[in-house]
């Protein structure tokens, strides 16, 4: 075997080795040649044999020897191609330096001696054994043989020869190992596979004994769902005989549906012509009772002015409302205030609108629940100006009389001017602003519209008891966004 390695692309710049050819290679290209003292004159002389084929554990054990020992020669014993390889690594001397390193070997016998000489002296019994021609039998033949092929005794081509023998013998004996442990493991793998398949063919056969047990079952529904369907066909047939009587019994009903439909378009004409008859004659009797009517309430007009002169009532300047104010604000004695059931309030806009439209309405409104549900982010000041300055656009669009009740011991200071037609109180210390809506309620006259907003039940149950309209607090607070 060729003592030289392919040359390695894939190396850094720096590490790359150019591979030197051997002077005086012979036909196969890749000898390595070499002589011991004793052969140098005939090596020169051209009557050198040529080099025999190296194992390749020999070949490289021989560049393993040769570079360990490399770095050990001098500098001017070093030649020079091997002189960058001296300075690699140890790892990567024999490696990468493998191609140079064979073919100084091979060309320069005065450095293969050179190294010899160390190698031998490294080796020690061994190296002077191969030296004598003789090899230990213990000792291991690929060491032998590189031994041998540096010195050159006598002989060394049968020692190599017989480390290349020895070497194909241990391969030999590796691949026979080698087969003799693959074909045990075919054999266990095929004991292991019958034993499987022994399993798999009692479960398949149990398996097989379900099936026919489930086959049995099968053909036994396959009879009773023939026997079913059988008895299915039969009430077919028979509810076929129905249906074609029920058949005709609809087509006479049909028939008669629409001899009764013609008699019921003829009433129904006459009833058309009824009808117009009875729409004259209501529009004649509305006109009637509308001349009745106007002359009805031009008769109660004149009846109430003939009263108040009667009466001699002249205009008032002050509301029920306003001497419940004054009483309130006057008197210190708190009113007391009954148990009250809780109802359910109302929150539809609408409906607060027509209150509002009632003649000489009387809104009271629960402040502090009005503007805690509606803005109650707000401070209370600004919570009190909001909601009295949205009354105020109410209090303007309808004419109507606005109260609107707080909380507090006393009247609080530095509230802006109330807009017309809306009254501002606040209820005095040990008294409520429900309990002050409540005495409002019943302050007024029997017969006049008054709405209360609040979402309390309890305020709502009272003033519902006084004849008042209890709305809840919603009603206003959309009432005032479309304001």
């Amino acid at each position: 075997m060729p003592l030289t390695e392919p040359h390695d692309d894939n190396l850094p710049q720096e590490e790359q080795v150019v591979e030197v050819p051997a002077a005086g290679d012979g036909p196969t290209g890749d000898p390595v040649a070499g002589t011991d003292p004793a052969e140098s004159v005939e090596s020169e002389s051209g009557s050198a044999e040529p080099e025999p084929t190296l194992p390749e554990p020999v070949r490289q054990r021989i560049v393993s020897l040769t570079a360990a020992v490399l770095p050990g020669l001098p500098g001017d014993e070093v030649p020079v191609p091997l002189r960058r390889v001296a300075k690699f690594a140890p790892n990567r001397r024999a490696r990468l330096g493998a191609p140079a390193i064979a073919a100084q070997l091979a060309a320069d016998p005065l450095f293969r001696q050179r190294v010899t000489a160390r190698v031998l002296a490294d080796a020690g019994d061994l190296g002077a054994a191969v030296v004598e021609g003789t090899a230990p039998a213990a000792a291991d033949p690929v060491e032998v043989a590189a031994l041998a092929y540096l010195a050159r005794p006598r002989g060394w081509r049968e020692l190599i020869d017989a480390s290349g023998a020895a070497v194909r013998a241990e391969a030999d004996t590796a691949v026979v190992a080698e087969l003799v442990r693959q074909a045990e493991q075919r054999t266990n793998r095929a004991e292991h596979d019958r034993a499987v398949a022994r399993v798999e063919a009692d479960k398949l056969r149990d398996e097989l004994a379900r099936v026919r047990e489930e086959l049995g079952q099968l053909r036994e529904e396959a009879r009773q769902l023939a026997r079913t369907l059988r008895e299915s066909q039969a009430r077919e047939r028979r509810a076929s005989e129905l249906l074609a009587t029920e058949r005709g019994r609809a087509a006479r009903a049909a028939a008669d549906a629409d001899a009764e439909l013609r008699r019921a378009r003829a009433r129904l004409a006459e009833a058309e012509a009824a009808a117009g008859v009875a729409r004259s004659s209501a529009k004649e009797a509305r006109s009637v009772d509308d001349a009745r009517l106007w002359l009805l309430l031009e008769t109660i007009g004149q009846a109430a002015l003939g009263l108040r002169r009667e009466l001699a009532l002249d205009p008032v300047d002050k509301l029920p409302a306003d001497f419940v104010a004054d009483s309130f604000a006057d008197s210190s004695a708190a009113i007391p205030v009954g148990a009250a059931a809780r109802a359910q309030d109302t929150d539809d806009p609408g409906r607060l609108d027509q209150l509002l439209a009632l003649p000489r309405a009387h809104l009271v409104v629960d402040g502090y629940n009005v503007t805690k549900r509606g803005f109650g982010e707000m401070s209370l000041e600004h919570q009190r100006k909001r909601l009295i300055t949205g009354l105020g656009g109410i209090a303007a669009q309808t004419g109507d009389e606005v109260t609107v009740v707080f909380d507090g011991a006393e009247r609080m200071h530095g509230l802006p001017p109330t807009p017309r037609g809306v009254r501002v109180l606040f209820s005095r210390k040990g008294e409520t602003a429900d309990e002050l809506i409540r005495r409002l309620v019943r302050a007024e006259p029997p017969g006049r519209p008054v709405v209360v907003v609040s979402s309390d039940r309890e305020v709502a149950d009272g003033v519902r008891r006084h004849g008042a309209y209890p709305l809840g607090a919603d009603s206003l607070l959309r009432r005032l966004s479309r304001s």
